[in-house]
């Protein structure tokens, strides 16, 4: 798997170029501006790209919008967004705006190599990873009663067989309903969950369930 790197430490970046040489990755450059690793990218597409979220010059959002140019000219190349800090709505933009072969990590999930080299090959096969700290947070309800409370029997059952990772064709089959009927449960119990709030976050949240999936 080649892995390109975008840092402006220099430290991090060879540390995680030594990382995922060790995990028999093949890092084929590294990057610490915005610039310099659009340029590579355009010249020799990676596997994957390892973002650093804040870059400069302003070491505000300059990861994500790097991770937008690179999706919008190399589609294929897999993006991994790394933070210092959980920022849950950039992590959700990401989540949300992008069409799999994404992830975001706090770089402290760097340090167990095993699990991180597994995070880059999801990314580069398309597979969305998010950081279990802003599944967490995405799903944490303090709450004083249980919502589930809210579903129906159905609903119930509709949400029983997602967990199982069935798609909403073979839950339909399997409860003998029409796919425009599981939509629409789909739909009601994402929103008593509390975890849609309009249309467009559809897409945020089979991210998360398919990271709980995993």
């Amino acid at each position: 798997m080649h892995v390109m790197l975008a840092d402006d430490g220099v430290l991090f970046r060879e540390g995680m170029a030594r990382i995922l040489t060790e995990a028999g990755c093949t890092v084929t450059g590294q990057a610490g501006d915005v610039a310099s690793l659009l340029a590579q990218v355009r010249a020799a597409p990676p596997d994957v790209a390892v973002i650093d979220l804040r870059m400069p010059p302003g070491f505000a959002a300059e990861g994500i919008e790097a991770a937008a140019a690179i999706r919008a000219s190399a589609p294929g190349v897999g993006l991994m967004l790394l933070s210092q800090y959980l920022e849950v709505h950039h992590a959700l933009r990401l989540i949300t705006e992008f069409d799999g072969g994404v992830g975001y990590l706090l770089k402290d999930r760097v340090s167990d190599l095993t699990a991180f080299a597994v995070d880059l090959r999801r990314v580069a096969h398309g597979d969305t990873v998010i950081d279990p700290e802003l599944v967490s947070r995405l799903v944490a309800r303090r709450r004083e009663r249980d919502p589930l409370d809210d579903l129906t029997d159905r609903e119930r059952a509709v949400l029983a067989l997602m967990a199982q990772g069935l798609s909403n064709a073979a839950v339909a089959a399997d409860l003998h309903l029409a796919i425009k009927t599981v939509e629409a449960h789909v739909t009601s119990i994402f929103t008593k969950l509390g975890l849609v709030q309009h249309e467009r976050e559809h897409r945020r949240v089979l991210a998360v369930l398919t990271f709980l999936r995993a």
